[in-house]
């Protein structure tokens, strides 16, 4: 993510004509295929003919006026059109996932010409739109003083806030009481949240950006997997004029703030400073070029961008140091090809990839060999190394306008993304055995041996590709107009690989060395023997022996497959009412590393309605309101997580010593007992890990709200909002309650270890998994009444009141809101804030159904009051002044303690320990 800077591009205003009731902006549109295009719609004289040409593009469409003076442009790219009828000329601009209303009537006659550009209003009353939205173009971004990123511009947005800094990136917004990890992102309309924590998206160079827009709820049926928001990004594009420029930001560590240290309160402590701050330092240079026009005039075009940085940040602690810095530059490249009037093909290129450098020290010691603490500088260097992330997108998109009333598009997307790639692989000394002596002179570790430093247990597995995430992804989006009626449909599809590399022990093996010491008295099977019970033999007194372990976790590939379809009505009722009327079908399938469905679910539908109503019939008042059903997928990490697998593999032999170079013994002789495996690299029973029944998490949700023109420059509104979490999912790790219903069962062989340690379930319900009831290793599909597991249902409800308000105008444009908010519930969401957990649906709310006593509450995200001004003052065409004001009242304080375990019987209690 983009860090803040300074702009050292100053903004230019754009002279504004005053808004007319003759047009009106929509900035969220209920009609748009994933936000990427707009539309103009209006009404004029029954069978006239209505023209609309680019003047970016030379493009130019027509459509013959209904009987009633309706007509309809749809699926147009963002920009500015000219409008023409019956010798009337209006030039409207048309924003992302909006609809640009224009009246071409006698009512109209009289206006020789309207101007609507990018840098005037915020959000306008728009009476054909039941969604909850924010629109922002590229002049309205540069005039407000915001972190140039994404998420700093969403939380603009009325009821988003920032989530909590230890999850993501710091920065990302919750909307709607959810948790960070529940919001969709969208560059083009391609979908690029990553599905493995849905924590992160891909990054698209700042100012490549030329519109963003932002759902906050009610948005319409082709849109799923996410309960929170909606972000959604559109590039900027090339026109018949040429342009190029370039921007620098620069945050240099001295215009911030030093950090603040925390001393420790034992005034004796050999490091007085608990947190040392103080010195950290973080200093940032971000430049960008840019270029676009025509590759051929009037029908093909291209704009491209380059964006470098120079990031460095220090960060010293109490015995070491570390500097991490960034010069990976990042491209965008976007193709639009006119093949004629009717036909639009697109083309966007993003290159994301960045390379982060770290170097890592340690403080010298002074001249008595004695630590020295705090020092505030980089001095003896300990290792090097470079991380890559991130990666590559690329989006093919036809758009064909077949007659007035029928649109068809079809969009194919690619996403490749490193994470957290390490090169090299694996640290200095990886490649020898982890050894050290243990219990010769104490009872721990004596000494690290040989060639690894001991701080290295174990390394990624070298025979796997790194992390990496790839997504390939289709969608076909089409519009028919009938009469009345605007009908939308579409299908989608999203194939999600995630792949991981496994870790395996530093050098391959672990090797651990004992000595019996003179004194030994045997236990166990041996006891009041001399010596000592090994491994179910009787070593003796002064024996040297070794243990040797192999510990592997599985690498592979996991992959989900998420589909839907969607069905929408806009039913025009009468002139003055728009009903919506919408039904997404969603269907999600999650597979292990063998290509084994373990989460699979049939279509689950999502019913969407909304209805606007121009009360006045001029568009100055209008009440609406939307109710629907939003679910969201298993991320593929509780693949990696649930259905992985490990084997350790331990071995114990008399030896004669072990080699000081690399760690491995000298003379190793007769083995001691059997070698001991535990686990497999198998994959588990995809019915042993989750419950058979488990059905994905969705949110019900309803708005009410209306929004009144006070003056011709001052608009308000009002929204209501209730969102309720209806089954939510989550992992437990208990067995005790399966052990007292087996035998309330009558099940006295019952294999409790047939259990695993966890598993996915929708808490409050019953649990069907594969156990070993019978205790002759053949497992059979249980199911667990929920009264046994004594867990409650997953509850999370969100209330809200938002206010908000904008003032457009020639000099000054301003816009505000107020948010009266509760957040209650006994879980957060997909992701803990509290314990910064980033793993969706494998927090530990429901680990155990103590875990679960008094967490009924605020959530995390509850932020009640929040109040958002915001706006620019243009003093001359060439200077511009903008502000930006946020006030908020603080998050929940959530306890955290421990529980009582002398009361639970084993093996929860060895679990929970």
């Amino acid at each position: 993510m983009t860090r803040p800077g300074v702009r050292s591009a100053l903004s230019k205003n754009i002279t504004r004509s005053a808004l007319s009731i003759a047009l009106s902006m929509c900035v969220a549109g209920g009609v748009q295929a994933q936000s990427a295009v707009g539309s103009i719609f209006g009404t004029g004289q029954p069978g006239s003919t209505i023209a609309i040409q680019s003047p970016q593009t030379g493009v130019s469409r027509s459509a013959t006026a209904a009987a009633d003076g309706r007509f309809t442009f749809s699926q147009l790219p963002p920009g500015k059109y000219v409008i023409t009828a019956d010798g009337v000329t209006r030039e409207v601009e048309v924003k992302v996932g909006s609809g640009s209303q224009v009246l071409l009537g006698s009512q109209a006659k009289t206006l020789d010409r309207i101007e609507v550009v990018g840098a005037r209003a915020f959000n306008p009353i728009d009476v054909s739109s039941v969604e909850s939205t924010t629109v922002f173009t590229a002049e309205q971004m540069v005039s407000l003083p915001v972190a140039s990123d994404v998420s700093s511009v969403a939380l603009l947005a009325p009821g988003a806030v920032r989530g909590d800094s230890g999850l993501g990136a710091g920065n990302l917004a919750s909307f709607g009481g959810s948790s960070v990890a529940e919001n969709g992102y969208y560059i083009n309309g391609f979908d690029v949240t990553n599905m493995r924590t849905f924590l992160s998206f891909a990054n698209v160079p700042f100012q490549g950006i030329g519109q963003l827009q932002i759902k906050t709820g009610g948005y319409g049926a082709e849109y799923g997997r996410s309960l929170g928001g909606i972000v959604s990004i559109v590039t900027k594009a090339g026109s018949n004029d040429w342009h190029y420029g370039g921007s620098v930001e620069w945050a240099p560590d001295w215009g911030a703030a030093a950090g603040k240290n925390v001393r420790e309160r034992d005034p004796d402590a050999s490091d007085p400073l608990y947190q040392y701050r103080s010195d950290d330092q973080f200093d940032s240079t971000i430049y960008s070029a840019y270029a676009s026009g025509p590759i051929v005039k009037d029908r093909l075009f291209f704009f491209a961008m380059v964006e470098g940085r120079q990031e460095t940040e220090d960060n010293f602690y109490a015995l070491t140091s570390r500097r991490v810095s960034d010069t990976t530059p990042q491209g965008l490249v976007k193709l639009d090809w006119y093949i004629n009037d009717s036909n639009l093909v697109e083309f966007t290129g993003i290159y994301n990839q960045a390379k982060t450098k770290y170097r890592t020290y340690e403080y010298a010691t002074d001249a008595n060999g004695d630590n020295r603490y705090n020092v505030g500088r980089h001095e003896v260097p300990i290792e090097q190394y470079e991380m890559e992330n991130g990666g590559k997108v690329g989006i093919l998109k036809y758009t064909g306008y077949f007659t007035d009333n029928f649109t068809l598009s079809a969009q194919y997307g690619y996403l490749s993304n490193l994470i957290d790639s390490r090169l090299p692989a694996n640290p200095a000394g990886g490649e020898c055995p982890w050894a050290y002596s243990f219990g010769l002179t104490t009872s721990t570790v004596d000494r690290y041996i040989g060639c690894n430093p001991g701080t290295i247990s174990t390394i990624a597995d070298l025979n796997a590709e790194p992390d990496e995430d790839i997504r390939k992804a289709f969608r076909v989006d089409g519009e028919w107009v009938l009469g009345d009626h605007r009908l939308r449909f579409g299908v989608d599809q999203e194939n999600y690989e995630s792949s991981h590399r496994g870790q395996t022990y530093a050098g391959g093996i672990n090797w651990a060395y004992y000595l019996v010491p003179g004194n030994s008295v045997a236990t166990g099977a041996f006891a009041g023997q001399p010596g000592r019970t090994v491994n179910g033999q009787l070593v003796p007194r002064g024996a040297l022996y070794a243990r040797s372990r192999v510990y592997q976790t599985s690498s592979s590939s996991y992959e989900n497959t998420n589909s839907a379809f969607y069905l929408e009505d806009n039913w025009q009722v009468t002139e003055n009412f728009l009903a919506v009327l919408g039904l997404r079908g969603e269907k999600f399938e999650n597979k292990n590393g063998d290509g084994i469905a373990w989460v699979e679910s049939d279509y689950k539908l999502a019913p969407r309605l909304g209805f606007s109503w121009d009360v006045l019939g001029d568009a100055s008042l209008k009440l609406f309101g939307t109710a629907g059903r939003y679910y969201i997928p298993v991320a593929t990490n509780s693949s990696i997580r649930a259905t992985g697998a490990e084997s350790t593999v331990s071995s114990w032999y008399f030896v004669n010593g072990w080699s000081e170079a690399d760690g491995t013994p000298v003379g190793q002789g007769a083995q001691i007992g059997a070698t001991q495996a535990n686990g497999s690299l198998v994959a588990p029973n995809p019915a042993s890990v989750a419950s058979t029944n488990l059905s994905p998490m969705y949110q019900d949700e309803v708005i009410l709200g209306g929004q009144l023109q006070l003056t011709e420059n001052w608009m308000a509104g009002v929204r209501m909002i209730r969102r309720e979490v209806k089954s939510g999912m989550d992992d437990t790790c208990t067995t005790n309650p399966w052990i007292d219903w087996a035998a309330d069962n009558g099940f006295t062989d019952f294999d409790p270890s047939s259990v695993p340690s966890c598993y996915f379930l929708n808490p409050g319900n019953d649990v069907t998994l594969n156990v070993d009831l019978n205790g002759d290793g053949e497992v059979e599909l249980a199911t667990l009444p929920a009264s046994y597991l004594g867990l409650p249902e997953y509850r999370r409800i969100h209330t809200a009141l938002e206010f908000f308000w904008e003032r457009t105008g020639e000099k000054f444009n301003f816009q505000g809101s107020y948010t009266f908010a509760r957040t209650r519930g006994n879980v957060e969401g997909y992701v803990n804030s509290t314990l910064e957990q980033e793993d969706p649906g494998l927090t530990q709310d429901f680990d155990h159904r103590l875990f679960t006593d008094g967490t009924y509450g605020p959530t995390p995200n509850d932020r009640q009051h929040t109040l958002k001004l915001f706006g620019a003052y243009n003093l001359t065409p060439e200077w511009q002044f903008g502000g930006n004001l946020v006030l908020q009242s603080g998050r929940p304080v959530n306890c955290q303690g421990y529980i009582p375990l002398d009361d639970i019987p084993q093996p929860d209690q060895g679990s929970l320990t």
